[in-house]
This record gives structure tokens, sequence and C-alpha cells, in this order.
């Protein structure tokens, strides 16, 4: 009875993905999905919401993937097929480029900013891999800051973390090695049984039998077969969580067990760069990017107030609370290097450029300091001389503590 719940809403997918002219591969078999999609504690609480209450809020965090109209629109389009009634508030907070830590930081301001959430969507695979260049512990404590955070601000909220894919994870699972973005990400899902779909290792399956290219599919930003893919598999999610009635009350949750790392950014938040000392030449306010190197500025930066700072010596201080610090910062071609102190220690010279930034203002989360005693602490920042590009620059978004 399942399965044939599953292939009727696959064929409502197919409904909604061929607008777009293109769907997912009709032969997709029910036990490769399985594979690949983990259900752990469910969707019971989300279901609630939408069954009983019939109002709910719906949430999507991630970088580009997620910003896009991909995937998105077409899971918005399944929850209002599947609950008519319910009256959806849908969020979109995906940002092109940001990886989980600035996902953890951002929570409050970008997630829960009309309130609770009900179910949040979430993707960062292939940012904190392809983008970030993370290691295992930094995957962690932004992806765990996200899930637990989340949790803490709303304990009966459901959470989906979705795994979408480059051609690097792909060689990783043809040569039988899990991804490493992956393989952190599910060590944060299975401790918090958050449900996971694995659109990575269900394209490479499909890759290997023949069912679908790399091509097909569309790269790292998939066409609309991709996004039919992933929401198949959500819609298979689905099915499997919501194949019964939902319960007249909304599930209890477990206690949040112990952090899979104490460092993890789950009390990360923003603060506004205007609370910063300003020494000398740094100024606040939007850049005027008609002054600066061409490159490309995405359109949601070129209004924002930012802390600036574009000369050797130019030095601000903050005063935070926390146990790390760091700044979510607009790199681009003349991005210098800052020498950074906490609480007059001995200064580290951080580079600011990132991967493409002599072509696009890039958005990353940079930490400055971490392992921290809790309590009060003085950053300061001060521009080097040396650069790695072609200025001595700094734009400050925002100040991100945790």
């Amino acid at each position: 009875m399942l399965h044939l719940l599953f292939w009727f809403r696959v064929l409502l997918s197919a409904i909604t993905v061929l607008s777009l002219s293109h769907v997912v591969a009709a032969d997709a078999p029910a036990a490769a999905f399985c594979s690949n999609i983990e259900l752990r504690d469910g969707l019971k609480n989300c279901q609630f919401q939408f069954e009983i209450r019939k109002k709910a809020t719906v949430a999507f965090m991630g970088g580009s993937i997620t910003e896009m109209e991909g995937y998105r629109p077409l899971v918005c389009d399944l929850l209002k097929k599947m609950f008519p009634g319910t009256e959806f508030t849908f969020i979109r907070a995906g940002i092109g480029s940001t990886c989980s830590n600035t996902g953890a930081f951002r929570l409050e301001k970008d997630v829960f900013c009309k309130g609770p959430v009900d179910l949040l969507f979430v993707e960062f695979a292939v940012n904190d891999d392809q983008d970030g260049h993370f290691s295992k512990e930094e995957c962690i404590r932004g992806m765990e800051g996200i899930i637990r955070h989340a949790r803490l601000l709303n304990p009966d909220i459901d959470i989906v973390m979705t795994f979408f894919v480059n051609d690097g994870m792909i060689k990783s699972y043809q040569q039988k090695k899990n991804p490493l973005s992956i393989s952190a990400h599910e060590l944060v899902a299975a401790l918090y049984k958050v449900p996971t779909v694995n659109v990575a290792g269900e394209l490479t399956n499909q890759i290997e039998k023949g069912t679908m290219t790399w091509q097909q599919y569309g790269g790292v930003h998939p066409v609309a077969t991709g996004a039919a893919l992933c929401a198949a598999m959500m819609d298979y999610l689905f099915t499997m969580a919501w194949s019964t009635p939902a319960s007249p009350t909304q599930k209890a949750r477990s206690p949040l067990p112990q952090p899979l790392d104490p460092q993890s950014y789950f009390s990360g938040r923003f603060i506004d760069p205007k609370e910063a000392r300003i020494m000398a030449g740094w100024t606040y306010g939007v850049p005027d990017w008609t002054q600066q190197p061409k490159a490309t500025v995405r359109e949601q930066f070129k209004d924002i107030p930012m802390l600036c700072a574009s000369e050797p010596g130019a030095e601000a201080t903050l005063d935070f609370v926390g146990i790390s610090v760091g700044a979510y910062i607009v790199s681009g071609p003349d991005s210098g290097i800052v020498n950074v102190n906490i609480d007059g220690g001995p200064p580290r010279a951080v580079n600011l450029a990132i991967g493409p930034c002599a072509v696009l203002y890039y958005p990353w989360t940079v930490i400055l300091g971490s392992g921290l005693t809790p309590g009060k602490h003085t950053l300061t920042l001060k521009m080097s001389n040396e650069t790695k590009k072609t200025g001595h620059a700094m734009r400050i978004v925002q100040f991100a503590v945790n």
C-alpha cells in the first residue's frame, strides 16, 4: 500500500515538473530511494500542524541550490497539494555561496524572523565541500549549530537535511568513499534523529545503472530533471512519514543529547557592526561599488551597509560575550589580510580572499577566534600591509558570535 501511495504521489510530482520540460527517470526504483532516505524520528509534529492546526511555517535554508528556483518550489507545491486546506507560510533563506557556519549564525535573523518554524529544510553539503573546503570538525560545528539551535528555539520543530551533489562527491561514492561533508552532516543527523534525503547517493546509483547522467541532472545547480529527482525523493519521505493520520496532539520530543562538539555554533548570532569601536581608517555605510575593482556584486548585497576598511593600519575593536567570534564578510578582488588579536594576545594574520573572489564579491563567514573561555572578550582587527590580492579591503556585513 505504501508503494502504491508513493507512485501515485510521484505521478503528481511528474505533473508538476512537466511544466519545467523534464521529469525524473520513470523507472527510478523505490528500493533505491529507500537506501538514500533515512526517516529516523519522522515528521509527525509538522503533520499535526498541517492536518490539525491547518496553519504552518516551512523554511528552506541553504546555499544557491536553495536560493534558486529548483527543488524548493517543487517541495512547496507538494505540500500545498497534500494539505490543500492548510495556510502555509514559506520562508526562503538560501544565500548563494554560504556554508553551514554562516547558516548557524543567521538562523534567528533569516529563519525564525517570523516566529516559530514547524518544518525546516536545510542543505549545505555542497557548499561546505567546494566553497568552504571544510574539515570534518568545521562541517559538524556549522550543521550542529543549525540543528541544535533550531531545537532550542522550538523543541517541536521537524527538520529535513538534504545532501545535494557535485562531481567530486559522485567520484567519492564511486570509489566506495563517503564524501566528507555528507558523512559529517550524517553524524549530526543521526544524533538529533533528523531525516535525511541523500540526492548525491541516489544520483550516483542512477548514473551507475544508466537511468540518469550527470548532464541530465544538471550539474551542481540541478536543472528541472535534477529538481524533479529531489522532489520525488521528498515525496517518498513524506509518504513514509505521513502514511497514517496525524495524532491529535504533538509528539513530545526527547531532551537534547550532549553536543557532538561543545564548540558547535548553537548559540550563534549576529552582532551589528555598528557596535564596533573605530580606532582608525574604518567607515560604516553602503560601499560605493562603482569605485571597486570590476567583479560581480550580488543584488542582495548592493544596498547593505557594511563596516569597511581599505587601507593598511585601519583598526577597530569589538567587545563580545562568547566562546568564538567571526565576521560575515563580502570578499572581493581587493580583499586583504587582517591581523586579529583577542584580549590583547598575539596577533594572527587572516587572509580574507576566498575562492572566486577575483570575479565575484563572495559572502562567507571567517572564524577569527574560537575555543575561548566563556565570558566577555575584546576583538581587535588591524589591516595588514600584506595582501594576497590587489588591495587591503575588508567589508563586514555582520560580526558572528557564538
